[in-house]
């Protein structure tokens, strides 16, 4: 009698996940312009100009809005660059940098 081989291989856990999320989120102020907001958003963040300034109606009504969905490093450098961007303009614009909720 022979002896039929199984083609079922055993998968092996790697221990790799997927890289945890973060998303970024623009704070209202008083004193940034929109015209900079929106060139911020379509500079930085790689929005339209219509998406820009629909985010940027968003955060004038509701405080904030989530701007984008990133991997921490590059969450970080965008949120550094865009800070380094205000000061040097002379806003206060604030940026910051969550873990998205899963």
């Amino acid at each position: 009698m022979e002896k039929e081989q199984s083609s079922v291989k055993e998968r092996q856990r790697t221990g790799t996940d997927e890289p945890r999320r973060y998303k970024v989120t623009i704070h209202n102020d008083d004193f940034t312009t929109m015209d900079f907001v929106v060139m911020i958003l379509t500079t930085v963040f790689f929005k339209s100009k219509d998406e820009a300034e629909s985010l940027m109606l968003a955060v004038h009504h509701s405080d904030k809005a989530v701007v984008g969905v990133y991997s921490y490093d590059i969450a970080v450098s965008k949120v550094h660059k865009a800070t380094r961007m205000a000061r040097e303009a002379g806003f206060p614009l604030r940026l910051t940098c969550a873990p998205e909720q899963e």
